[in-house]
């Protein structure tokens, strides 16, 4: 399993726009949190500008697949998306563990 981060660049009236969009867009993440792949999501704030997901998954054709299918983007609330993959080594659970020499 890897980790993979999923940007979303948002639209300048995200906040004015997601009202109508937002169950829907609340169901499919919470579905993908309960299949395991999405461990945490939101909308960084000050400004309300990105929105940031946290994936765990094998491959980031799921966070593609994710993105694609996700209301907000098919209705121009997210502008632009991006994934990229996190090479994490501290917390709870990093996919590649690293301990300082002792």
């Amino acid at each position: 399993m890897a980790h993979y981060l999923l940007f979303y660049d948002l639209a300048p009236d995200y906040l004015e726009r997601r009202g109508q969009f937002r169950d829907e867009h609340l169901a499919q993440a919470w579905a993908a949190k309960d299949r395991g792949e999405l461990l945490l999501g939101g909308a960084l704030t000050e400004p309300t500008d990105t929105a940031v997901l946290l994936f765990q998954c094998d491959n980031p054709d799921v966070v593609r697949r994710f993105a694609e299918e996700d209301v907000y983007v098919k209705n121009g609330l997210v502008r632009a998306y991006r994934i990229r993959s996190w090479a994490t080594v501290v917390g709870t659970e990093p996919t590649t563990p690293i301990h300082p020499a002792t």
